[in-house]
């Protein structure tokens, strides 16, 4: 069982590892279109440095594994982040659409590193706890914020809408 918790594990680290590639490309692409949404871009750039960190620890991780990251999935994600991103850019509502995505993305996010915390143990691998644990109350704080400010991202919205009209 050990080696098959170890295998998923580092599958898991992997995948988490192209997943924040995927948001950081996202994170990137959405803050060089928000200036006329001062408190979401600072969130936006706050949460990008706090991807950087976790891709480091998830690096971390998988180092202490003896494994590396998996070029291919990086690849892969940062491909889908860019197309995501350009499918939203055109759209008018761009900013609730990014919103909507952010939320699911986040707890996305959430539900991979519980279930490498859960890993942790079985794997053989209890030092990746409290790297996985940061990364996890990062996550959660960044979705709770986007949780709470859909409504108030929204007026914001309708009133640059009434604005261009």
């Amino acid at each position: 069982m050990a080696n098959e918790a170890r295998d998923t594990f580092v599958v898991g680290l992997r995948n988490a590892h192209a997943m924040e590639v995927q948001a950081r490309e996202l994170m990137e692409r959405q803050s060089e279109r928000l200036d006329d949404y001062p408190e979401v871009k600072a969130k936006v750039t706050m949460h990008l440095q706090e991807t950087n960190e976790q891709l480091k620890r998830l690096e971390q991780c998988l180092q202490a594994c003896g494994e590396s990251t998996s070029s291919l999935k990086d690849t892969a994600q940062s491909v889908m982040a860019n197309m995501m991103a350009m499918a939203h850019s055109v759209a008018d509502d761009e900013i609730l659409k990014n919103t909507f995505a952010n939320n699911a993305f986040e707890n996305f996010e959430i539900a991979a590193y519980k279930s490498l915390l859960t890993l942790c143990d079985p794997a053989g691998a209890p030092e990746a706890k409290p790297l996985l644990e940061a990364s996890l109350k990062e996550e959660q704080r960044m979705a709770s914020w986007i949780d709470s400010n859909v409504e108030k991202v929204t007026m914001e919205y309708l009133t640059h809408q009434r604005q261009a009209a």
